[in-house]
């Protein structure tokens, strides 16, 4: 199994990257058999089916990069020192997670230990990591400036996060310093066009990947759009619903859109 899938553009290439880094579905055997076989047959902390939203990216010129395996494996968008993103009391799942969201044990006896979360950094995480870093700079050089989407989903309601239901759309972008103010201001006015209910950096405002690479300074941009799975899948949340999909994908063409005018 490769460990991301790298989907080139169909049209004109432009200096947008768009990152999924929670959709993969898949566990390595050796790591697979020390998990609860219930949960690793049903991964539920995982964007589901993200990947297959935005597969309509490339006919706009934009390059993405999908994880293969499960964020339970390692998660990506998560600090390789496993500093915590926030501090405010919610659940946060670790590097190497060990519960999922809601608390509960991932594993069936012994949870991973040093020596093999360093195992995963090296094999599943730091190849991820480098190949986003190569495509922005290889963008850079060619545009002169690059934007990092990282896209995400989350269940509407996790009472391990927040005992209220999230919004709908929520960008962002570690409270306005991983990309310009013309960029999130261009994302957050194509998005208030979607009549969904639209957050900014509340309750989630990036994570590592949106932390790490945003250097606006450095004409690098990083956005990180989190969605709750009612917006693309159906009430259960298990499966995917093509008529809601189709109604935010039309959100989303125009916000590609429009971040390629402005660029």
């Amino acid at each position: 199994m490769e460990l991301y899938n790298l989907i080139e553009p169909t049209a004109p290439k432009v200096p947008i990257l768009i990152s999924s880094p929670h959709s993969g579905t898949f566990f390595p055997e050796d790591i697979a058999k020390t998990l609860q076989s219930d949960l690793v047959n049903q991964p539920d902390d995982t964007d589901w089916f993200i990947d297959t939203l935005y597969n309509f990216a490339p006919s706009l010129g934009i390059t993405m990069i999908t994880a293969n395996y499960n964020r339970w494996v390692i998660d990506l968008n998560r600090n390789p020192e496993s500093k915590p993103l926030y501090n405010d009391g919610r659940v946060i799942t670790g590097l190497v997670p060990t519960t999922n969201f809601n608390g509960v044990s991932l594993y069936k006896n012994d949870v991973p230990d040093e020596t093999d979360i360093k195992y995963r950094i090296a094999h599943y995480y730091t190849p991820y990591h480098l190949k986003i870093e190569e495509l922005l700079n290889t963008m850079r050089q060619q545009f002169g400036k690059a934007i990092l989407f990282d896209a995400h989903s989350i269940r509407k309601h996790v009472p391990g996060i927040q005992d209220a239901p999230f919004p709908d759309l929520i960008l962002g972008d570690n409270d306005e310093t991983s990309a310009s103010k013309t960029i999130i201001d261009t994302a957050l006015k194509a998005l208030n066009t979607s009549g969904k209910q639209v957050e900014h950096n509340h309750p989630f405002k990036g994570g590592h990947i949106t932390r790490s690479f945003g250097n606006p300074k450095n004409n690098i941009h990083a956005l990180q759009l989190e969605m709750a799975k009612t917006n693309y899948m159906d009430d259960s949340e298990t499966q995917y619903h093509e008529q809601r999909a189709n109604n935010i994908r039309t959100t989303l063409d125009h916000l590609f859109n429009e971040l390629i005018k402005t660029l």
